[in-house]
């Protein structure tokens, strides 16, 4: 009785500071949402009209730009859109407008399985603002380009073409592509986009994640017997660590599958991988991670602000399907990361960072690219997890 007593008061308590905490999280969400708009004409001013934005290397004042078969190239539109949202600025509307112009060609593109990051996070987030009909086809399309990509033989849709590197690769980052897929079944499309991706989801399940729920990057598999040939990483510190932007993608992505199919198996996974993440003796005081929880470097290794922002905006979806303890422990962490991002720790200068919003991220740091620099997924899913705190939480 004592224990359920202490449970009791506790998540009381919990909720009591949450709420405490609410006209706080108002005024720094609305904060951000008018620096973003300012900042984002300032990076709009460093994009050729024909490219889209990458990454700024503040040593050398490079601005780094992309074309749009780019696999980030739907973040800067998505990002644009959910700013106008916030702020009603017409000079962003007409910048997603020129973006969105720009990539729609690529919902023919069949060249990688990303597409759901280059016209979902554009075109979805622009139709789920303006119910424009053009877009909903564009998504469509785009959705029958990605499903080329499925080898039925590995009952998953392949990442990366075969090269001398991989027979047939498929990496964690895939889940967050199905979103693409679930929505055009659910808006009228064919049911076999929704079939794919719950096959997807069930492989993955089946191979990709460890008896401790960290998951590998990439599984390569034989095409011809279906099975895994080896377990490897491509952007962590080692194949057996665990990559951080690589664990919140699969989180993020095993909550998305739950809110599309209500499979309790997809929502228990979500719990144990934030488990692992939120409990890792590694993921430090303010939640931002470092790059890789296994890094050798640590407590001086590079921090990931992308997978930071990442985490906050799964977490809080994640609350909407979690009550008690766990819920308030899971707004709590998002809360805390918000706040660490919007703090001058993380978010830049006004002007400064060629525009981009957040510093310190790191694409990929064994290959030397894009480590300690700003990137424009973690600028999308800081404004995304900023709303969806307004939304759902305020």
């Amino acid at each position: 009785m004592k224990k359920l007593t202490f449970s009791f008061l506790f998540i009381i308590a919990a909720l009591a500071s949450f709420a405490q905490s609410q006209k706080g999280m108002k005024a720094i969400i609305d904060e951000n949402m008018t620096y973003a708009a300012g900042q984002y004409k300032v990076l709009m001013q460093n994009v050729p009209a024909d490219r889209m934005p990458r990454t700024f290397e503040p040593a050398t004042g490079k601005f780094v730009t992309s074309d749009t078969k780019w696999w980030c190239s739907g973040f800067y539109p998505g990002t644009l859109w959910m700013i106008y949202d916030a702020t009603k600025d017409e000079a962003i509307k007409a910048e997603a407008l020129k973006r969105l112009a720009i990539l729609e060609k690529e919902k023919n593109y069949t060249g990688n399985h990303d597409l759901g990051f280059m016209m979902y996070c554009s075109f979805g987030t622009a139709y789920a603002i303006t119910k424009t009909p053009e877009y909903k086809d564009v998504i469509f399309t785009a959705a029958k380009s990605l499903t080329t990509r499925y080898r039925p033989s590995i009952a998953s849709i392949q990442s990366w073409d075969s090269s001398k590197n991989f027979k047939c690769p498929v990496i964690i980052d895939n889940m967050m592509n199905l979103e693409l897929l679930e929505w055009v079944t659910l808006n009228g499309g064919d049911k076999k986009y929704h079939e794919i991706a719950v096959t997807h989801s069930n492989t993955t399940l089946k191979n990709h994640f460890r008896p401790d729920n960290s998951s590998y990057h990439v599984l390569d598999y034989d095409l011809q017997t279906g099975k895994v040939s080896r377990k490897v990483t491509h952007q962590g510190f080692a194949d057996e660590s665990a990559w951080a932007r690589g664990q919140v993608w699969g989180l993020y992505g095993y909550i998305t599958m739950y809110r599309f199919t209500k499979d309790e198996t997809y929502l228990k996974k979500a719990h144990q991988i934030a488990d692992f993440v939120l409990h890792h003796k590694n993921l430090p005081a303010d939640k931002i991670p470092y790059w890789d929880f296994d890094a050798s470097d640590i407590p001086n290794a590079k921090r990931d602000a992308s997978a930071g922002a990442i985490l906050a905006s799964a977490l809080l979806e994640l609350g909407q399907y979690t009550k008690g303890k766990q819920k308030a422990e899971y707004l709590s962490v998002a809360e805390t990361i918000l706040r660490a991002l919007s703090s001058s720790d993380y978010r830049a200068a006004p002007g400064t960072n060629g525009g981009f919003l957040l510093q310190h991220s790191v694409g990929s740091l064994p290959h030397k690219s894009e480590v300690d620099q700003p990137l424009t997924y973690a600028d999308y899913y800081f404004i995304e997890a900023l709303g969806r705190f307004k939304k759902w939480y305020l």
